[in-house]
């Protein structure tokens, strides 16, 4: 790969997670939220055929709740009484369902449009850098391992998505770390700042506080490889496919709508099989010291919650996912498809050279 090559590979990929990460940040907020144990959502309820008298229930929901696929620690807007949630401290009950737009309407209500896009800026900064250090180290990796082993078979895009996963985990793990924390900070007034925020964070743990939580990162390169050897095997036959039915290999509207589909679904199934190591992960970077490791987090969480709180905000997550890594994707392949020459173009139409992921959130 030459040197522009390079260079393509890098802007690609900055671009196309940035344009991710702008379109699907409320979302990113809410699924945040939804994970960690700090998140107190104010909410007003009255049970049914209850009178005055009747105190307010402490509840989180039922199953689809804690899940977070019809609902979210917050409660309906109507009624004769106003309480704050704990999520990990409320019992559960039935409530009325609510979905992911009650959830971004509370937000809103509460604490202000902004809010939605609270932990943007860190989210900006890292993760240009994020795609471009995974997208052109999946990409070396890749053409390393070709010459190390059997040529474009899973094992290289296994080998690949590795070594671009642990690469990216290392470099930004202390801009995603400030990130979740804005994103979990309520306050309806005075917003922390990513600076104050930094400073914070810094006098109370030094450098190492920056990396708390990466050893759950690092265990998220397993959805990474689920994500790319799903995507590469449909990229494949979409690619064989094309070739056999098309004698020009000039790429179409239709064959990105095609990619985005890929990568859509290669993602979906990857943050299902490994979603419990983001809830993990950002148990471990709120504030306080009751998560203090990777399997210690994964087995406090089972013990209180059980297996629902492992999944907490997976729809959330699901709904963020598809467009955050089908827009891109496609970002992805088009610029390298505008930029690259014509020849090194149609060779990595050839070997399957395009290649891409999606942050975990980190």
């Amino acid at each position: 790969m030459s040197q522009y090559d390079a260079i393509v590979h890098l802007l690609a990929g900055g671009l196309g997670g940035t344009a991710g990460a702008i379109a699907t940040c409320p979302l990113e907020v809410v699924k945040t939220r939804l994970q960690s144990s700090v998140a107190n959502f104010s909410y007003t309820y009255v049970p049914p055929n209850a009178s005055a008298a009747t105190p307010p229930p402490n509840i989180v929901g039922s199953l689809a709740e804690r899940l977070g696929f019809n609902a979210c620690p917050c409660g309906p807007t109507s009624g004769s009484y106003t309480s704050v949630i704990d999520a990990t401290t409320a019992t559960t009950s039935r409530m009325p369902s609510l979905g992911i737009w009650r959830c971004l309407r509370q937000i809103v209500e509460m604490e202000g449009t902004r809010a939605l896009f609270k932990g943007l800026g860190p989210n900006l900064i890292g993760v240009a850098p994020s795609r471009a250090i995974y997208f052109c180290t999946y990409s070396h990796s890749k053409n390393f391992f070709n010459t190390m082993l059997p040529s474009d078979t899973p094992i290289v895009h296994i080998c690949s998505a590795a070594a671009a996963g642990f690469a990216s985990c290392t470099a930004t793990n202390p801009i995603w770390f400030v990130k979740t924390r804005l994103q979990l900070d309520q306050r309806m007034y005075g917003s922390m700042s990513a600076l104050h925020c930094i400073r914070d964070i810094y006098a109370r743990h030094g450098l190492v506080g920056f990396y708390k939580g990466i050893t759950a990162s690092y265990f998220g390169i397993s959805e990474t490889i689920i994500h790319f050897v799903i995507y590469e095997f449909i990229k494949a036959k979409l690619t064989e496919h094309r070739q056999r039915t098309r004698d020009t290999d000039a790429k179409s509207t239709r064959d990105f709508v095609q990619f985005m589909a890929a990568g859509a679904v290669s993602k979906t199934c990857a943050s299902m099989i490994a979603y419990p190591h983001e809830v993990a992960r950002t148990r471990l970077r709120q504030e306080g010291d009751k998560y203090r490791s990777f399997f210690q987090t994964l087995l406090l969480v089972w013990r209180e919650e059980g297996y629902q709180g492992l999944y907490r905000g997976l729809a959330t997550q699901l709904v963020r996912q598809i467009p955050n890594t089908a827009i891109m994707m496609a970002t992805y392949e088009a610029v390298v498809y505008l930029l690259s020459p014509t020849a090194y173009h149609v060779e990595c139409l050839k070997s399957d050279e395009s290649s891409s992921d999606n942050d975990s959130g980190l």
